[in-house]
Parts: structure tokens; sequence; C-alpha cells
């Protein structure tokens, strides 16, 4: 064999190492990505069944029913525009309530409820700890 042909044979199996490296990777990727939904985006069609997504919104006023066992909870998650039912069993977060931005980790059931894995609670942007508001109130530079 030529030391061309050598060459040519060696870059072509390098290029198939690197492609079959990059399908591996991508199927693992594909595997482990949470998609993130509104409940408006699962309102016209439906979700998808047993695979790992995230849904974010509003706790919707009034709807968190905490379960006779003290870790499950079911509440609503809204957008303005739909709803969706949740569930989770576990400790929820301290900032989780009523009213606030949640975003459930989980999966969506065939009825169309999600069923929650871990509950990431969020604050508004305006939030500040006690003791830093303390100190700019009384700094006198704390904005209304």
């Amino acid at each position: 064999m030529k030391a061309k042909h050598q060459r040519l044979a060696l870059v072509a199996l390098g290029l198939a190492a690197v492609m079959g490296a990059s399908a591996l990777a991508l199927s693992a990727l594909q595997e482990e990505a949470a998609f993130f939904y509104a409940p408006a985006d699962v309102a016209g069609k439906a979700p998808p069944v047993g695979r790992a997504v995230r849904l974010g919104g509003m706790v919707e006023q009034g709807s968190i029913e905490r379960q006779g066992d003290g870790v499950s909870i079911a509440f609503t998650v809204t957008d303005g525009k739909a709803a969706v039912p949740v569930t989770f069993s576990g400790i929820a977060p301290d900032l989780f309530k009523e009213g606030s931005g949640v975003v459930a980790e989980g999966q969506f059931r065939a009825d169309g409820s999600f069923a929650a894995d871990n509950l990431l609670a969020k604050h508004d942007e305006r939030y500040m700890p006690p003791e830093m508001a303390g100190r700019m109130a009384a700094a006198e530079t704390l904005e209304p």
C-alpha cells in the first residue's frame, strides 16, 4: 500500500471515530435533556407522556392541597392562559406558596396532569434579604 493510501485510510478512520463519538454524545444528551413547557404550550396539544420535562408558571391562588401524609402536595400551575394540575411528593421549598413562580421537574401523565419529582420555587426580581432591606432603610436609600 502506498503512503498516500495509508494517509487516506487513516483520515477516513479518524472521521469515522469522530462521527461515532458525536452520535453517542448526541444520543446521551437527547435522553437527558429536560424540555421546558408552560401550561399554554400543552393546552392545545398532547404533552409528551413519560418524558422528563419541566413545567413552569405561577402557583394558582387557592390551589394548594396538602395530603394527610404530610409530604404530598397537589396544586395547579397556570400562566394566565391555561392551567395544569400537578402532584408532588417530597419536601417543598420554603419559597413555594400560592401566587409565586414555580418550575416543576417531572413528567406528564396520560390524563394531562403532571407528576413532579422536584420543585424549584422562584421569587420575584425585587426580592431582598431582610438584613439588606433593614440596612438600606436605615441608610434611607431604599427606593419605594
